[in-house]
């Protein structure tokens, strides 16, 4: 390397604002990832950056604006690895899990969801490489709930027409300051 080049300059990690239920953005049906580059590396760095900014255990790229198939997740055990999920597809599940769900989209409400047991996760790494994810009990639930937000799914959409009335009634009653 010649002394008057230059190295890459390192791009800064940032925290983005987090879309809030009512963005059209959250009910989009989003894009396969069809390039592995920077932009991508940015996005995912931007994601990790912003989900443990939020104390959160995964997020998904809607969430922060940007429709394409790509979440992020760490459901902090130590026995499960931080991940990078690109153009995920659920190939199995089985079994049943009802437990409370909450999400970085909607602060401030939570309920009781229905979710499969366990789940295999087929998708892509961060640099393209194949990613096969055999999940149960949280990280099963978390990576359901991150790849319903790619096809423009909340956890609201997934209890009863009544809890979601009553949900979204308290929503519009929630000031901003709340959310």
């Amino acid at each position: 390397m010649r002394r008057d080049a230059a190295a890459p300059e390192q791009r800064p990690v940032t925290v983005r604002k987090i879309r809030f239920l009512g963005d059209p953005v959250l009910r989009e049906m989003c894009r396969e990832v069809e390039s592995f580059d920077e932009d991508l590396q940015a996005l995912v760095d931007d994601l990790q950056e912003t989900m443990y900014a939020a104390d959160g255990i995964g997020l998904a790229a809607p969430q922060i604006g940007v429709p394409v198939r790509v979440f992020v997740y760490d459901v902090r055990d130590e026995e499960i690895e931080p991940g990078v999920l690109v153009n995920p597809r659920i190939v199995e599940a089985s079994g049943t899990q009802r437990e409370v769900e909450g999400c970085l989209s909607i602060p401030g409400l939570d309920e009781v969801v229905e979710r499969k047991g366990r789940v295999v996760v087929e998708g892509l790494g961060r640099n393209g490489e194949p990613v096969r994810i055999d999940a149960e009990g949280l990280l099963s639930r978390c990576l359901q709930h991150e790849s319903d937000h790619l096809d423009g799914v909340l956890f609201i959409d997934r209890v009863s027409p009544l809890k979601r009335r009553m949900l979204l009634k308290k929503w519009s009653k929630m000031d901003e300051s709340e959310r």
